[in-house]
């Protein structure tokens, strides 16, 4: 009896906390913490009461309440946490937009995110920033404008470097276009983690116009920040910092630099750089020679097929030798799909863990073409599963509505693995299809 009586006392005191509509400006902070905590706990219907507290005066409260908005994570979720990517805290700003991500890539908060490093109140954030965050969401996937606009005006704010650093990853990870001017000014920050983000994010986006902008760094003594400048050039195709890269390639501080140089200048592709591909094609470096047989496949100079032929079938070479020539013949325009032609090698490559990341690259680019697509089309039947899921990606990136056949082939395969992948690459393809 006496127990019983106990807990009802009890929760008649913690009963004020949880009376619908109070903000618990009454309360101390612990105890309007407590009531974050408890509504955390629930669903979607707890928002707009624990919206309010995002404007509380004491900061650990806006803390717990953007935390328990993250956790339960609906796309009503986006509203408050758009609002707290304003905070005057560089906390709450962080965690508001790790959950917009989130909204967008679930899981993204208990695996990728800053929040995660976030222990004891001390923030490992350099360490975070040292690694590269691949992830990004599915191209047909599109942000809302207010979010969009939210994470620019985060990027651009000088109010925390370690929030709008954040900002330019989480706008990287959702492709958000609108963010391209901010993270391009970015690329003028005095903080490398800033630069190094913005970069990455501009590689994600894919946005050609930021090209120009970011020659410069072609030339930084940082040997963090000038490699990934060369790459995201490349990536960006952006014809008009050649020079720039060129110098990199002649100034080179080390064999790291002047392989991002020699594979940017690659990408380009540029006739007036043959020559350079010609010296580097017979190096002793397989990296370098690999790049130099990619630019010449990306000239289409027929004098240069021999050469090219010669790389794809010279025994006991390196493998990256070997798929960079077969990528460079078929880039000139060999897409027979006898047995071991260059194209069946790129194919059959999907299938080497380790390997097919290469290929499946070189594929993406090549399948823009017609006839290539016409080729793979005919290798389909001997295909594999995990080929014909690289496939899949491959034709619905094509950016071309010739490679609907090969899908609806693949959508009506018995795997339901293929199928699905097939389903998704439709779904992206026709999200691409000019409007």
């Amino acid at each position: 009896m006496y127990s019983h009586l106990v807990r009802v006392a009890a929760c008649a005191l913690a009963l004020p906390l949880f009376v619908p509509g109070q903000t618990g400006d009454s309360f101390n902070s612990n105890q309007r913490i407590l009531r974050i905590r408890q509504l955390g706990k629930r669903d979607a219907s707890a928002l707009p009461t624990l919206a309010p507290y995002l404007k509380d005066g004491d900061r650990d409260v806006r803390v717990e309440a953007v935390k328990a908005i993250v956790k339960i994570d609906t796309t009503g979720s986006l509203d408050p946490l758009v609002e707290a990517t304003r905070d005057r805290d560089p906390e709450v700003r962080i965690r508001a937009t790790d959950g917009i991500v989130n909204a967008y890539l679930p899981g993204y908060v208990t695996r990728n995110s800053l929040s995660g490093y976030f222990t004891h109140g001390v923030r490992q954030v350099k360490q975070f920033f040292s690694s590269r965050n691949d992830q990004v969401v599915d191209p047909d996937l599109v942000i809302r404008p207010d979010v969009a606009k939210a994470l620019a005006d985060e990027i651009n704010d000088g109010f925390s470097m370690d929030a709008r650093t954040n900002a330019a990853l989480a706008a990287g990870i959702l492709r958000d276009r609108p963010a391209v001017p901010a993270l391009v000014q970015a690329l003028h920050s005095k903080e490398n983690d800033m630069i190094f983000e913005s970069l990455i994010a501009l590689q994600k986006i894919q946005d050609p116009s930021a090209g120009p902008h970011v020659g410069f760094l072609a030339r930084d003594l940082d040997d963090r920040i000038q490699p990934l400048a060369l790459e995201t050039i490349g990536v960006l195709r952006s014809l008009p910092a050649a020079p720039d890269v060129r110098y990199a390639l002649t100034n080179a501080r080390n064999i790291k630099i002047r392989r991002a140089a020699l594979e940017s200048l690659a990408m380009l592709g540029m006739a007036e750089d043959r020559a350079i591909f010609q010296q580097y094609a017979s190096y002793q470096d397989a990296e370098l020679r690999a790049y130099a047989l990619e630019g010449l496949g990306r000239i289409r100079e027929p004098e240069d097929t021999p050469a090219l032929q010669a790389a794809f079938d010279e025994p006991n070479a390196d493998w990256r030798i070997h798929l960079a020539a077969a990528f460079a013949l078929v880039d000139e325009g060999k897409v027979d799909t006898q047995e071991f032609s260059p194209l069946a090698y790129l194919v059959e490559t999907l299938n080497s863990n380790g390997r097919a990341d290469v290929a499946s690259a070189y594929l993406t680019e090549l399948a823009k073409r017609a006839s290539v697509r016409d080729g793979l089309v005919k290798l389909l039947p001997e295909t594999t599963k995990a080929q014909k899921i690289a496939l899949c990606s491959i034709f619905g990136s094509s950016r071309s509505e010739g490679s609907m056949p090969a899908l609806n082939i693949l959508q009506k395969d018995s795997d339901p693995d293929v199928s699905f992948a097939a389903s998704r690459a439709i779904r992206i393809l026709q999200a691409r299809k000019p409007s």
